[in-house]
């Protein structure tokens, strides 16, 4: 009788919305409501300043910008509220999700990316990103923090037209591949109206943003901007893991390291101009968080936060660095 009551209990929870109220488990066919709902849990207790409100296995692995901390430090004693952007991207097949949102930390407005997994009915991994003002590249935080995701990301792929996970993940890879080193040759998977956002800012057909430069990239379309081979100041792209795959909506979540290692001050470009590199004059890396849509095989959106930190940042959770 007392199981049938507790587990009754949780169900009761999970339908609320409430389970930042339960001690656990979570139910083992977490469904993307379940998953959402202990999104919204999390962020509860990181502003109440809890872990205690979520059920976080003993051995909890957690991490802020790839450094390995315990639950209750960092960013668990200074956020003091949830912002009002928040998307998020469901893995019921390996039951994580990953969330992009806005957070506040005392008078300032960040970007926070948050991984959560669950293993038997209890959060195993928690993985964190974050932008703060002056991380480094285009930014707009609070324009961000007004907006909502774009309702494509939400479009649901017809059960004859998806992609297997692998298929998704290898075009997301694509985007990595062509991104290193970037020569203007390669096979890039990019949809006619594909669109990116980098910490809030729109960074494809974009003439407002930097229109005095030489060359503006940034108002050029996702495909012409890597056929120009403009991002060739991208030296090396390691750490790349792919842990949320949503096949019923086509999108990937990525967390990867770009190295930029300071010696790239001129590119040539595909169209024979010749651009000054000189801001990367220095080893620097981003620690990047990107969320990308694929439709039958293309790109058709990419959401991206990451900041700028140490060169050659070696990731806490391992990954990939080949091609």
């Amino acid at each position: 009788m007392r199981v049938m009551k507790v587990t009754l209990a949780l169900v009761l929870l999970v339908a609320a919305g409430k389970l930042v109220e339960a001690a656990g488990p979570i139910p083992s066919d977490c469904d993307r409501a379940c998953l959402e709902d202990l999104a919204t849990g999390y962020l509860q207790a990181l502003v109440a300043h809890d872990p205690k409100k979520m059920p976080f296995a003993a051995d909890v692995k957690y991490t802020e910008q790839d450094q390995v901390m315990s639950i209750g430090d960092g960013f668990w004693g200074t956020a003091t509220e949830v912002g009002h952007y928040r998307h998020c991207f469901s893995d019921t097949t390996e039951e994580q999700i990953g969330c992009i949102v806005t957070m506040h930390e005392g008078d300032h407005l960040l970007i926070m990316g948050v991984r959560l997994r669950v293993e038997l009915g209890r959060i195993t991994e928690v993985e964190t990103t974050y932008y703060r003002q002056g991380g480094g590249g285009p930014n707009n935080i609070s324009g961000l923090d007004s907006s909502k995701p774009d309702p494509i990301w939400f479009e649901t792929i017809p059960t004859a037209e998806r992609a297997s996970r692998q298929q998704l993940i290898s075009t997301a890879n694509k985007y990595f591949r062509g991104l290193e080193n970037n020569d203007g040759k390669g096979d890039y998977p990019f949809a006619d109206d594909c669109d990116r956002i980098e910490n809030g800012t729109r960074t494809t057909n974009n003439p407002t943003l930097s229109p005095n430069a030489p060359f503006n990239a940034f108002a050029l379309s996702c495909m012409a901007q890597f056929k120009s081979g403009y991002y060739a100041v991208v030296t090396r792209i390691h750490s790349r893991r792919f842990p949320i795959v949503d096949e019923e909506r086509g999108a990937v979540w990525a967390n990867v390291i770009f190295d930029q290692n300071g010696t790239v001050h001129t590119i040539k470009l595909t169209n024979g101009q010749t651009v000054s590199m000189g801001i990367f004059n220095r080893p620097s890396s981003l620690e990047v968080t990107e969320v990308f849509k694929i439709t039958n095989g293309k790109i058709r959106r990419i959401e991206m936060t990451g900041s700028g930190l140490q060169y050659h940042l070696n990731s806490a959770w391992g990954g990939i660095s080949d091609k």
